[in-house]
């Protein structure tokens, strides 16, 4: 019997690179490099394995509706997409950074009807809910620092790394989320129908993840 396909959800960028590593240490190589490649769906060394590549916001949805087998996202992507119709596996370890609420630091936060800027609007809303803290959410896609430099927002709720960016700007953290790093994510029907092809390569990664923060 021909083998299942297995079809794996990445996007380009930081995450791919981080991955490649992975995916070698359990035999998958790509044949093509995205950065060069037009394919949106790249062959690998395994007639029967495929990498997809989309935004990174579209992973978790490829892999709920079953378009993917298996993805690579971030936690801040999984929480905003809610996490139906996924298993999330494994914790890579990989591009780490923290979601974070950022503002002046000389200016207090008010304490009603807060108004906050973010791409990440259902994590804000359940954060400052939990909180018992109403906040009028703006969304945005970009360029979130300059929100509370014009007056649009009192704060944001965005992916913080070096920290470089929000003191170039005279902002810097005020709270923490959430820690970020990506997850590999499993669809609940494919894990079931292919579970011996996924298990083994589970156990693959997660032993080069072992690896490689042991080194």
């Amino acid at each position: 019997m021909k083998p299942q396909t297995l079809t794996i959800a990445l996007s380009k960028g930081r995450i791919f690179k981080e991955t490649v590593p992975l995916l070698k240490a359990a035999g998958i190589e790509p044949l093509d490099d995205p950065e060069t490649s037009r394919k949106l769906i790249l062959d690998t060394n395994h007639e029967q394995v495929k990498l997809v590549i989309i935004r990174a916001t579209d992973v978790p949805t490829y892999v709920q509706y079953g378009a993917a087998d298996l993805g690579v996202a971030g936690k801040d992507v999984l929480m905003e997409h809610g996490g139906q119709g996924l298993f999330e596996m494994l914790d890579l370890k990989i591009a780490n950074c923290r979601l974070m609420v950022a503002g002046f630091a000389d200016r207090p936060l008010p304490r009603e009807r807060l108004r906050v800027a973010t791409k990440f609007v259902n994590c804000a809303r359940h954060y400052f809910a939990a909180q018992g803290r109403q906040v009028d959410l703006i969304k945005l896609y970009g360029s979130m620092e300059l929100a509370p430099l014009v007056g649009l927002a009192d704060c944001i709720v965005d992916l913080v790394d070096t920290g470089n960016t929000l003191k170039a700007n005279g902002l810097e953290p005020l709270e923490h989320m959430a820690d970020i790093s990506s997850r590999l994510v499993v669809n609940r029907a494919s894990m079931t129908l292919k579970y011996p092809r996924i298990e083994k390569l589970l156990a693959q990664m997660a032993q080069a993840v072992e690896h490689r923060t042991r080194t």
